[in-house]
């Protein structure tokens, strides 16, 4: 079982502690909430990232809700606020589900501590499942190894580390898996703006002391023609029915460029990321997330401090889209906790998700 170096969240008393990822890669801070008001604003402000981690804390979100008031009122006022975060990502949405059906039949005064229990049942069970996605996909990195000399050379896009979850991670899972086999590996990390979450994978490799190199997106595509990289491998936050997937934006121009070069393009998410209600990717809701973002560039100034610079005079009109789709066509594989899916085989594979 993989051992997040600062875990991502935990349970305090009637409390939750989360590791702010707002302040990396600069500064490590753990922030604590304690009321519902927090928990939405830690999804909103991307205090927590990732999907599987969204999900997580708004299931935690639950429970400290209901620390003041656990009648249907307040449950219902809970859900509607910790949905109302994040439009993309289908774990929040599968978590909050999860949280609903455990406690709706219950009595208000057994809520609190079943709330408790299952919000830490998720975050276990997240955990378990980025595991057992790491065996599935360290199988493709080994078949690379055995085929030529030398490590093997991944591209991801955004952060799917354990940054972005309760465990491992979804597609550095098989990057940790292969280190600890001894199988050399490096990581191709884009940078991923506008938010830069390709920092934050650089930075956890780092730590890990997996090779790695940081690479501007527009660079993905040259690499990839140039044979430079022997495989892609992305998180997402919603799979489709038919297979197509959201992902952090600029994750369908990899793929595009991918298959363009021969390389195969896979997909690494858990069991809540599948959304079998959705029939495709235009039925996918795509986040904006505003002007901000692209006008100003955050880092870190000479003193150390955490600082922002604006890139674009106020009122530059943009668009700022956090998500893509990318179609099933151009995936070669979905890694699973359940073995390495092609895209159409995504209900066969979970047929009591899937009716």
């Amino acid at each position: 079982m993989f051992e997040q170096p600062t875990p991502t969240l935990h349970r305090d008393g009637d409390a939750l502690l989360i590791l702010d990822q707002t302040a990396l890669p600069f500064h490590t801070r753990t922030l604590r909430l304690a009321t519902l008001a927090e928990a939405v604003h830690a999804i909103r402000a991307m205090q927590v990232r990732g999907a599987p981690l969204i999900g997580a804390t708004a299931a935690h979100g639950i429970a400290l809700a209901l620390l003041r008031e656990s009648g249907d009122a307040a449950l219902d006022r809970a859900l509607q606020m910790l949905g109302a975060t994040r439009p993309t990502a289908v774990n929040l949405h599968w978590a909050l589900a999860r949280m609903d059906k455990a406690l709706r039949p219950l009595p208000p005064a057994a809520r609190v501590n079943a709330a408790w229990a299952e919000a830490e049942a998720i975050r276990v069970d997240d955990a378990a499942t980025c595991d057992a996605i790491g065996r599935h996909g360290l199988a493709l990195i080994e078949a690379v190894a055995a085929r030529r000399p030398g490590p093997v050379r991944l591209m991801t896009h955004c952060n799917a580390g354990w940054l972005a979850t309760c465990g491992a991670g979804t597609a550095l899972a098989p990057v940790y898996a292969a280190q600890a086999a001894g199988i050399a590996v490096e990581v191709f990390v884009s940078e991923t703006r506008p938010r830069n979450q390709g920092l934050l994978t650089a930075w956890e490799l780092a730590a890990a002391g997996v090779p790695h190199v940081l690479i501007a997106d527009n660079a993905a595509g040259l690499l990839l023609m140039r044979g430079e990289v022997d495989m892609v491998i992305t998180g997402a936050d919603r799979i489709a029915a038919n297979g197509d997937t959201a992902n952090k934006v600029g994750t369908w121009l990899k793929a595009l460029a991918a298959q363009a070069a021969g390389v195969p393009f896979y997909i690494a998410a858990p069991h809540s990321t599948l959304d079998f209600a959705c029939p495709d990717g235009p039925s996918i809701p795509i986040e904006d997330r505003g002007a901000e973002e692209i006008c100003m560039l955050r880092g870190i100034d000479a003193a150390g401090a955490i600082a922002e610079l604006r890139q674009a005079p106020p009122g530059t009109r943009t668009a700022n889209p956090a998500f893509d789709v990318t179609p099933a066509t151009l995936i070669t594989g979905i890694i699973t906790e359940r073995g390495v899916v092609e895209p159409a085989a995504l209900a066969g594979r979970y047929p009591e998700a899937a009716r």
